[in-house]
């Protein structure tokens, strides 16, 4: 059974970041996304073997120079019988380019239209450069996160993934959803500094209850609680812990020889740092392999702390099949699943311009006017 995207297509002028992986998204829901890649190399394509490029899997790739009015004629071709279609651009880019939302309204008024950007379409920020960790920096969230000397970079994934590309991919959705009930299409702006303020709404809800500090590892989900963070094993790995619920808290100190103790509340703020220390040295007595043992599958809420390749050998993930092997090495399988419309990764991230001609022949074009426009430029060589 296809995904749950069948029979959509979507028109993605490339980029980096977020704007593919909401395509990677929205193609492993079985979308039909076309990928509009430049007809030269960019500096991305020299980073490593496009197959590495995960977030380009599950779509086809056309080669244009949208630097070129016929380019520019040549996508605008392409989205006529497109259902969605997701730009990358600073604000005004694409207005420059002629693949602005009026032009591309006006040619296929169903169109839904997403933007992605960094700090949204408009406000003093706007035509700024920026990157993850500003965008996660304007709200609040990269001050959450890290040690008590400073902030913390958690990769770039609350701007660029968590705020970014699932925030457009569930704004396509949304506004294609619509577009089949009301006929119209409509622009949807997907900002990294909404989407990374969303994900921490629910600590602004602790802040405006009084039950969130402005300083890290002084909260009970940054590191400040004992019962809640990370510790060293005898080995140099590391487990997590996660016993927020009295229930919870009760059988870690069951299994770590605590209950009994004569111990302060598990509440008492004041003696967070005393309690952690005392775990510490628990934790140091036995291997990360020895605590599994004791600990996992337990409603302690434990976990080890995994590198990305034993992470994909775990059993849990092997049940689930929660990565797929695509061109040779693991990756994250489509997700979330579905009983029916089966999602499934389609293929390994394209070579740039490799389904040009096929494209083009789907989207109308003959074979002599692909010719002409492979041999002005415009369109690349397969």
């Amino acid at each position: 059974m296809a995904g749950p995207l069948s029979g959509l297509t979507i028109v993605e002028l490339a980029g980096i970041g977020p704007g593919p992986m909401c395509s990677m998204m929205l193609g492993d829901m079985g979308a039909n996304v076309i990928r509009v890649d430049r007809t030269k190399s960019h500096v991305m394509d020299r980073l490593a073997d496009p197959k590495f490029a995960v977030h380009n899997r599950s779509r086809r790739s056309v080669s244009v120079d949208l630097q070129k009015k016929e380019g520019i004629d040549v996508v605008l071709r392409l989205i006529e019988k497109a259902d969605g279609m997701t730009e990358p651009f600073r604000p005004g880019v694409a207005e420059r380019l002629g693949v602005g939302p009026d032009i591309c309204l006006k040619r296929n008024p169903r169109l839904v239209y997403g933007r992605m950007t960094g700090w949204g379409q408009e406000g003093p920020l706007a035509k700024a450069a920026g990157h993850d960790i500003n965008y996660i920096a304007l709200t609040g969230a990269l001050h959450a996160i890290g040690s008590k000397d400073k902030p913390m970079p958690p990769l770039n994934l609350v701007g660029d993934f968590g705020g970014g590309g699932m925030l457009l991919a569930f704004g396509m959705v949304c506004g294609l959803l619509e577009a089949q009930r009301s006929g119209k299409g409509q622009v949807v702006d997907a900002a990294m500094v909404d989407g990374a303020a969303l994900l921490l709404g629910g600590i602004y809800g602790m802040a405006g209850a009084g039950l969130w500090k402005d300083e890290r590892e002084t909260n009970m989900l940054d590191g400040g609680a004992h019962f809640y963070g990370t510790y060293e094993t005898r080995d140099g790995k590391f487990v997590s812990i996660g016993s927020i619920e009295p229930q919870f808290y009760e059988l870690l100190l069951e299994k770590t020889g605590l209950k009994g103790q004569n111990l302060p509340a598990q509440m008492d703020r004041k003696m967070w740092g005393d309690l952690k220390a005392k775990l510490e040295g628990i934790f140091k007595t036995k291997t990360r392999d020895e605590w599994c043992a004791i600990m996992e599958g337990t409603d302690i809420c434990f976990a080890p702390v995994l590198t990305m390749q034993e992470a994909s050998q775990h059993p849990h993930a092997k049940a689930r099949g929660a990565y797929v092997d695509v061109s040779g090495f693991a990756q994250p399988a489509a997700a979330p699943r579905f009983s029916r419309t089966k999602e499934s990764v389609k293929g390994p991230a394209a070579k740039r311009g490799q389904h040009t001609d096929e494209i083009l022949g789907e989207s109308g074009f003959s074979t002599k006017e692909i010719g002409e426009l492979k041999a002005a430029g415009i369109v690349g060589p397969q």
